[in-house]
């Protein structure tokens, strides 16, 4: 009888949530067909100002979007670790020799921050969680880690204690001095440090008194080494339990990812100061901000495109506006999905489908053309067939900057990737080590891709190849390759990729040595 009655009540309950809610969309409809009616007489540009408009007068001070945290730092300190440690999961083993080739966005509920967090006195939480984004660490990886800086609101940036400052670590410090964005730093592994005696769940100032005198010692040198480093870049540093202002010193926050040591209190700063600090800037408005993070072919599901939603919303049955290879394109969205809470977006997994997403958050796409789309470009919504093609216009101009960067050479090698993020990183890479590239495209290599790489053994068999940087090739691609003359090198990490390619050239080289016979004098 008592779980019937509860069942009843919970019925109750779900029957007015949906009332409720029905009202609600009820309301936000009548608004829409107001505003329609009042934005009737605009053209088509002033309708999209005129939103904008209404948007910031009608904004709520107390609804908060999630902030966007970015984690930064040298290859090999650990960010991943520190954010595997955060969502209990294990990215970093599935990443290719554990380095991050990708940028992957993971939803962090509030619910969790503060389970994770328990231990430690917590101020009041205003914000309904974080978006947190983890960036490879590599040099060739530059572009992509700008990338996720501009849509960052605040920094992680993680320094390995046992080897402070390295050469990304310096990039990614002058990048967010650059762009003027808040961060805390992560001083990473002290579980290295000699006799560490672990204890995640107090807090790790505690940790380090309780630790024997010999550990205190090394972490004082190492850490006074590391604030040194930081100071030499022009910024001021301190350990968080002795920061006297967080506005004039760089919070240090010392952690482990590997065993979890002050990952609560990491979690509690990063909060504190996004609520502090941010402010105005998290206050959610019906303006659509959002940006395109990675293309990307998925089984099943077709290219679908990554896209991390810094405000707004965004909604099934939209017509989005994106910029694409050829030029900017519209088409509608088929499909909402984002991954299960705490996950990463790059893990594949099983994503649940919405019929609108509020920011900020980290979705992904499915619609038609999506192999077209160009990562690191805005997303815009047309809410009116008239106003597509203003925003297409706009989005070729903000194109036109981007694509000076893709610049092909009439003679060099065919690059392939699995995204186009990856494929930006490959091309700097080459670009850097003066390899020249005649033609690129994205996903599995096929057929046609060997063809227009066999092209190049026309003018000079050096280039007759294709670079495939984390993608399947065909068997019909391997075997027109093998017929033609045509290499395909694949590697799953950059560096590998590079060493093959330079290999087979000095095989090319001293092929020609013992063929040419070199005259000898008398």
């Amino acid at each position: 009888v008592i779980e019937s009655e509860e069942e009843e009540d919970e019925e109750d309950e779900e029957e007015e949530d949906e009332s409720e809610s029905e009202s609600e969309e009820d309301d936000e409809e009548e608004e829409e067909e107001d505003e329609s009616e009042s934005d009737d007489e605009l053209g088509p540009l002033e309708r999209i100002e005129a939103r904008k408009e209404r948007a910031e007068r009608t904004k709520d001070p107390s609804v908060l979007r999630a902030p966007i945290l970015c984690v930064l730092g040298h290859v090999d300190t650990g960010k991943t670790t520190i954010l595997d440690k955060f969502r209990h999961t294990n990215v970093q083993e599935g990443e290719a020799g554990g380095i991050t080739q990708q940028i992957g966005a993971t939803n962090v509920p509030i619910d969790n921050i503060l389970k994770e967090c328990a231990h430690l006195d917590m101020p009041d939480m205003k914000i309904p969680g974080m978006l947190i984004i983890d960036t490879p660490g590599h040099e060739s990886f530059s572009n992509l880690r700008s990338r996720g800086s501009s849509l960052c609101d605040m920094a992680i940036l993680v320094v390995d204690i046992m080897h402070g400052l390295e050469q990304q670590t310096i990039e990614s410090l002058n990048l967010l001095k650059r762009r003027r964005t808040p961060f805390v730093i992560a001083l990473n592994k002290i579980d290295r440090l000699y006799e560490w005696k672990t204890s995640p769940k107090t807090n790790v100032a505690e940790v380090l008194k309780s630790q024997k005198k010999i550990t205190r010692d090394e972490f004082e040198d190492r850490s006074k080494q590391a604030l040194m480093q930081i100071a030499e870049q022009g910024l001021n540093a301190k350990l968080f339990y002795e920061n006297p202002d967080p506005r004039t010193y760089i919070s240090v926050v010392p952690v482990s990812g590997w065993s979890g040591d002050g990952m609560a209190d990491l979690l509690k700063l990063t909060c504190e100061l996004s609520q502090k600090m941010l402010g105005p800037q998290l206050i959610f408005r019906d303006v659509l901000e959002a940006m395109v993070l990675e293309v990307k072919a998925i089984h099943g599901l077709g290219t679908t495109v990554d896209i991390i939603l810094r405000n707004g919303q965004i909604k099934e049955g939209d017509n989005i506006v994106l910029s694409g290879i050829d030029g900017a394109f519209s088409t509608t969205i088929r499909a909402v999905l984002t991954p299960h809470p705490m996950k990463e977006m790059r893990v594949k997994n099983n994503y649940i489908q919405h019929k609108v997403v509020k920011a900020a958050q980290g979705i992904k796409i499915c619609a038609r053309d999506m192999d077209k789309t160009l990562a690191g470009m805005p997303v815009y919504v047309a809410k009116r067939p008239d106003e597509a093609q203003v925003l297409m216009d706009e989005a070729n101009r903000a194109l036109k900057e981007e694509l000076k960067s893709i610049k092909l050479s009439p003679e060099g090698v065919y690059v392939q990737a699995s995204t186009l993020g990856s494929l930006e990183a490959l091309l700097e890479f080459l670009k850097e080590s003066k390899i020249k590239y005649s033609g690129v495209s994205i996903g599995p290599v096929h057929k046609k891709d060997v063809m227009k790489a066999s092209v190049m053994l026309q003018h000079d068999r050096e280039f007759a190849c294709l670079l495939a940087f984390d993608v399947k090739v065909e068997r019909d691609a391997q075997e027109t390759a093998d017929s033609l003359g045509v290499r395909i090198f694949t590697a799953d990490i950059i560096y590998h990729l590079f060493d093959q390619f330079v290999a087979y050239k000095d095989e090319l080289k001293s092929r020609k040595k013992k063929k040419v016979p070199t005259a000898t004098l008398r």
